[in-house]
């Protein structure tokens, strides 16, 4: 029944990986299942047949298809089944669009669709690389037009030694997360976290990935030689040579002078007048032609902005290309929010609000991953007024969940732990004004914001972008690139780190891929940036973080608990620990291990509670000495509380040396005595003596 059907077989750091073509999903363009380890990926890729109209880009989507049962787990929403991608699937998604989508063709403009279904999992075996490797094959053996083959590989940093697609247990442990992609030329693309790796560890790393990627891709390419399909002809989007040459004549001058300045709304204005100007010039000779037309004027910006950065070394807004914006920074901004911070980068601006909470505020996650649960959350925001733009907000898009996931990432390896401060975290980046590298904005505002809520952070972090222009054998790198650079460059490297090392990275590219000078060099240029922007900027606006949290946030206690006692903390029915809540105002969190977290807004409502546990966990031991307040007098006794809610009795005949004939002769309500415990009666009674006190 499958006479085509062939399993192609290699190693992938010790463990079994293998392709499967020819059985699984036949009316695809192109597709296969990849095996590493037990986890299994159905890799489909799929092109309509006509060209989508009235675009000038790709209308390409990648999707990894997360599934429950690929885990063992049953979906834990009403319904029972996969709702939404996850933010885990969207970042994995992008991760593997973005080294596919430089390689295909630029006038292509057929919907491509790349359907990445996780069928297993085996967490020894990364379900992201073996879906980005089922998708190039899956490509390179159809017919759609794409200049591939890609692989890659995930490296950890494990005791010191750089490890090739670490185990689960090695995650656990390793400093550096870090995903290459590459062809077999050059490394097209690079997204990494890190606990403050220096630059040659993350060099070394980045070179020993592509190492291990040329050797996959000569697998691959014996795949591509047995099952590869001859690429379809599709319908070529060229601009009008003719008319190109026309605009170009009319406006060049007019698009350079509207080019050469720092202001965003205003090299907008003057590009209007320009674009109004070539629709009027040429609209009779070329009716219905306005979309070419405004992609020649793309062009033509794009040539002026290139000449000038590789001919003159000149930029728009007429810095060096060593030289970062206008920098400015503060904090405090608003009293009500537990912390805030504004970072200001030339027109790039982004305000972050910090929110502490108890530590069942943490979120609950719900993948295929074995994090079960994360107690930092960072989010970014990035509305149409940003850019000037009048749009609704319909939440947020792919775009937005990946640059908050990297500030997070970057910020991550700086966070005082949960024994330290026992408390959930949430950062929101709202991005107010945009013109390049919001995300890492983002990181430095974080940073501030972090520090100004009292978050004891061991190290203050700063992001910083980096631009390329490549022309045949020459290159050129450019520090903090803004919107105009970005969009006409070939590159954008985000580096966040400390001054120790890098935390995380993130590399966008527009051409075939970087070759080892570009990256060190990168490297280097991003560092000195981060250095500066932290020392001068960062530090100046808060030199440290603010020894207490806000007047405004919870204050937090933690205790430890012994196990067997956390269910007379909870009561039947959770009737003691609701009752400790509502007497003291506190929030109150328990732990498996007997973990205990108290939050309160009023600090000593945090220990009233606290008090209230200790006295139900109190358990006197036999023979020591309590002091005690005497609580009420019988006849027979007094009664002394040793400790809150535990009370015993002193028989009269242990209140003193000598016989003793009225006990209010001895002792009276409110005093404080000297006890030691005698032990438990067969009544579960407390039993005491003063006499023996000092004994």
């Amino acid at each position: 029944m499958f006479e085509n059907y062939k399993i192609y077989r290699t190693t992938l750091a010790g463990r079994p990986l293998s392709v499967e073509v020819g059985k699984m999903a036949g009316l695809a363009n192109g597709s296969c299942l990849v095996r590493y380890g037990d986890t299994a990926i159905l890799a489909c890729a799929t092109a309509s047949e006509r060209p989508r109209d009235g675009i000038d880009f790709l209308p390409l989507s990648v999707d990894f298809e997360e599934r429950l049962y690929a885990v063992g787990k049953i979906p834990g929403s009403f319904f029972k089944r996969e709702g939404k991608p996850t933010e885990k699937a969207i970042l994995t998604s992008r991760v593997i669009d973005r080294p596919i989508r430089p390689l295909f063709p630029k006038d292509l403009r057929n919907d491509v669709n790349l359907s990445l279904t996780v069928l297993a999992v085996d967490h020894d075996c990364s379900p992201e690389i073996t879906a980005m490797l089922g998708a190039s094959v899956a490509l390179s053996i159809s017919d759609i037009p794409w200049n591939g083959p890609i692989a890659g590989v995930f490296m950890g940093l494990v005791d010191g030694q750089i490890v090739v697609n670490p185990t689960a247990e090695q995650r656990e442990k390793s400093d550096l997360e870090l995903t290459v992609a590459g062809t077999s030329a050059k490394v097209v693309m690079i997204e990494a976290g890190a606990n403050q790796v220096s630059d040659d560890t993350m060099f070394e790393a980045i070179m020993q990935a592509h190492g291990e990627i040329k050797s996959l891709l000569e697998f691959v390419g014996t795949i591509i030689a047995e099952q590869g399909k001859p690429k379809f002809e599709y319908e070529h989007h060229n601009v009008d040579e003719e008319l190109y040459n026309k605009i170009s004549d009319f406006c060049i001058e007019e698009v350079r002078k509207a080019l050469d300045t720092d202001d965003k709304k205003v090299r907008d204005a003057r590009m209007k007048v320009v674009t109004d100007s070539v629709y009027e010039k040429f609209d009779e000779e070329y009716p219905d032609s306005h979309p070419m037309m405004d992609e020649i004027l793309y062009k033509i910006q794009k040539y002026v902005v290139r000449r000038w950065l590789l001919d003159d070394g000149k930029r728009v807004d007429g810095r060096r290309l060593d030289q970062i914006r206008p920098l400015a920074a503060e904090v405090g901004l608003f009293k009500r929010v537990h912390g805030s911070g504004m970072f200001t980068r030339g027109q790039t601006q982004v305000l972050t609000m910090a929110t502490l909470g108890s530590i069942s505020d943490t979120q609950k996650l719900d993948g295929i991953d074995e994090e079960e649960s994360k107690r930092y959350m960072h989010h970014y925001n990035m509305p149409g007024y940003s850019t000037g733009e009048a749009k609704p907000s319909r939440g947020p898009g792919r775009r937005e969940i990946g640059h908050g996931a990297l500030a997070e990432r970057s910020l991550v390896p700086v966070l005082p732990s949960v024994e330290e401060f026992p408390y959930a975290i949430r950062l929101v980046s709202e991005v107010i004004s945009s013109n390049g590298s919001t995300s890492q904005a983002s990181v430095c505002g974080s940073t501030l914001a972090l520090m100004d809520a009292g978050v004891p952070i061991s190290a203050p972090v700063a992001g910083i972008s980096c631009g390329l222009i490549t022309e045949g054998e020459r290159w050129m790198t450019m520090i903090d690139i803004q919107g105009l650079e970005d969009f006409y460059g070939d590159m954008d490297f985000k580096v966040a780190g400390t001054h120790k090392g890098i935390t995380s990275i993130q590399m966008d590219l527009k051409i075939d891929g970087l070759t080892p000078e570009i990256i060190r060099e990168a490297l280097a240029v991003t560092h000195r940036g981060r250095d500066y922007i932290i020392d001068e900027i960062l530090l100046k606006a808060i030199a440290a973080p603010r020894k207490d949290v806000s007047e405004y946030a919870p204050k937090m206690l933690t205790m430890k608990i012994p196990v067997d006692k956390i269910r007379e903390v909870i009561g039947t029915g959770g009737k003691v620990i609701q009752k400790i809540c509502a007497d003291t105002g506190a929030k109150i969190d328990l732990e498996d291990d007997g973990s205990v977290f108290i939050s309160a807004v009023n600090r000593d409502n945090a220990y009233k509670a606290k008090e209230i546990i200790d006295a139900i966990c109190f358990e006197p031991e036999v023979g020591v000495t309590y002091v005690g307040t005497v609580t009420r007098i019988i006849p027979i006794g007094a009664f002394v509380e040793i400790a809150p809610g535990k009370e015993g009795l002193v028989h009269i005949s242990k209140l003193q040396q000598q016989r003793t004939e009225k006990v209010e002769d001895v002792v009276a309500v409110g005093d404080r005595v000297r006890t030691k415990f005698l032990g438990i009666d067969e009544k579960g009674r407390i039993n005491l003596s003063m006499k023996d006190a000092d004994k």
